[in-house]
């Protein structure tokens, strides 16, 4: 069984915590797992949506919104994947901007006269990175899974796991949210944190996997 991963990364640092983490996850996800990519929002010229509704009536195949950006490159690959990440850091308890102009975007798999209703089903997971252990995780994964719902998509949930609401990680020694200067990476050190970023993963393509066998069977 083919299965593909997508993890978008929200966080402006390249290479630093929230893409390590998401790297981590990725590459946990296992044998069923064929095609693994991960992306970083830095790397694309993603504008905000301005509400034009050019997506409701005139998209074609190869443009789903009137913006002339990365966001169409962007649509291809969530589109194509079959497990979708989105990984943020927690900035003022929420997730990041880049990350919500991403989601405000994404309308144009709800209304869209071409790709309207083509996330539904596919399976969510939520992964968070905050500096301190109880700073903001579960608020930032709330506005992805908000999106997830609103796409028809499928949220992962796992109890046993810091929150059962995502992935969640954080960049301090033990979430105590110290500077120290000599860790980089405090991502890796969080020994929980990268535990429920590969229960999640698990419990994600578990999910896929259901939902491939119940289609099968219909």
């Amino acid at each position: 069984m083919d299965i593909s991963v997508l993890g978008i990364s929200g966080s402006p640092v390249r290479h630093g915590n929230v893409q390590t983490f998401l790297h981590h996850m990725v590459k946990s996800a296992g044998e069923p797992v064929t095609r693994r990519e991960i992306v970083s929002l830095t790397d694309y010229d993603l504008g905000d949506c301005i509400h034009c509704n050019f997506c409701l009536k005139k998209q074609k195949p190869d443009r789903y919104c009137s913006l002339d950006d990365g966001a169409q490159e962007l649509f291809t690959k969530i589109e194509a994947a079959d497990i979708i990440i989105l990984a943020s850091p927690v900035y003022f308890m929420r997730t990041s901007a880049r990350m919500a102009a991403l989601l405000d975007r994404l309308r144009v798999f709800i209304f869209g006269n071409e790709a309207g209703g083509k996330l539904k089903n596919k399976i969510g997971v939520s992964a968070a990175v905050a500096w301190a252990r109880h700073g903001g995780l579960e608020t930032t994964h709330l506005a992805h899974i908000q999106a997830f719902m609103t796409l028809e998509m499928i949220p992962v949930s796992v109890h046993h796991c810091i929150s059962p609401l995502g992935a969640s990680a954080v960049a301090t020694r033990e979430g105590l949210g110290l500077f120290e200067k000599d860790i980089r990476l405090g991502v890796e050190l969080d020994q929980g944190g990268l535990h429920s970023g590969r229960a999640m993963m698990r419990r994600a393509v578990e999910l896929c996997e259901l939902i491939r066998k119940g289609t099968a069977a219909c």
